[in-house]
């Protein structure tokens, strides 16, 4: 038990103190935690992306890893530290939708509002929550404090919408989720509303229509496409994603997380 897991998400960068004090005081309380990075390079306050970082890729980790998530613009206002335990993991993060994607997609066990003062730093800051409250909170959980322990239980919380796409006639309509670093436009089309299955994908012609423009490369993979083709593809998190082979989608198109992508499905005769 001493020696789980706790997984740090962050908008705090890697230049300053504050990474740092958060693993110290992680280790103080148990040095036998495993610490590790998932990222601490969210754009500043970006809950969504912060989101869906985490929603990408917390279920690679193993079970019981304890989640600290701290993307928090409401920090020293009366917003709640939540603890979520799922089946299999548990998460502490500000009560701001972060955890909007794991509340919608995870079996979820109990919620509960970290308020136990015993579980915290003697001295609370204002300004660095997360390293007085939060950091504290999973360290002791790491050392198999059970979750009833630190708070109430909770029945209402912040949560955005997750937005779902939808399908009418031969059409599919959906939205950008996120924009990775190389400009790649992940979207929340799932690989099934494409039908890609056996012979029926041979049977289907597919056009993505986005920015204004129609991009009608379907491809298997990046390098199936010449140099700064746009195409669209089925991604690493089974999503539709528009790309630009060795180049930035992103930029071509001048769309952004939050805009409207469709698909048209053609049957090929």
């Amino acid at each position: 038990m001493k020696h789980r897991v706790i997984s740090l998400l962050t908008d705090f960068g890697e230049d300053d103190f504050f990474v740092p004090s958060l693993k110290g005081v992680i280790l103080k309380i148990n040095p036998l935690a495993r610490i590790l990075d998932i990222t601490h390079r969210i754009p500043s306050f970006d809950i969504m992306a912060g989101g869906f970082i985490l929603y990408s890729c917390f279920k690679y980790f193993p079970t019981k890893t304890i989640f600290l998530v701290i993307v928090d613009p409401g920090v020293g206002s009366s917003r709640k530290i939540l603890l979520v335990e799922t089946k299999k993991y548990f998460f502490i993060a500000p009560d701001n939708g972060i955890l909007s994607h794991i509340l919608e997609e995870e079996n979820i066990t109990q919620i509960r509002e970290v308020t136990k003062k015993k579980y915290f730093l003697p001295e609370v800051s204002h300004t660095f929550e997360g390293r007085d409250k939060m950091a504290p909170a999973a360290a002791w959980l790491s050392k198999g404090i059970p979750c009833v322990e630190f708070g109430p239980e909770v029945t209402s919380y912040e949560s955005h919408d997750v937005h779902k796409p939808q399908a009418k006639g031969n059409e599919i309509t959906g939205q950008v989720l996120y924009t990775d670093k190389f400009g790649n436009l992940i979207t929340n089309i799932p690989e099934r509303m494409l039908d890609l299955s056996g012979e029926r994908r041979i049977k289907k012609k597919f056009s993505l229509y986005a920015g204004g423009r129609e991009i009608s490369s379907f491809r298997k993979s990046y390098s199936s496409a010449k140099k700064g083709e746009l195409l669209f593809l089925v991604g690493s998190l089974g999503l539709i994603e528009i790309a630009s082979r060795a180049s930035n989608a992103s930029n071509q198109l001048k769309i952004k997380n939050g805009d409207i992508v469709r698909i048209v499905i053609k049957s090929e005769k």
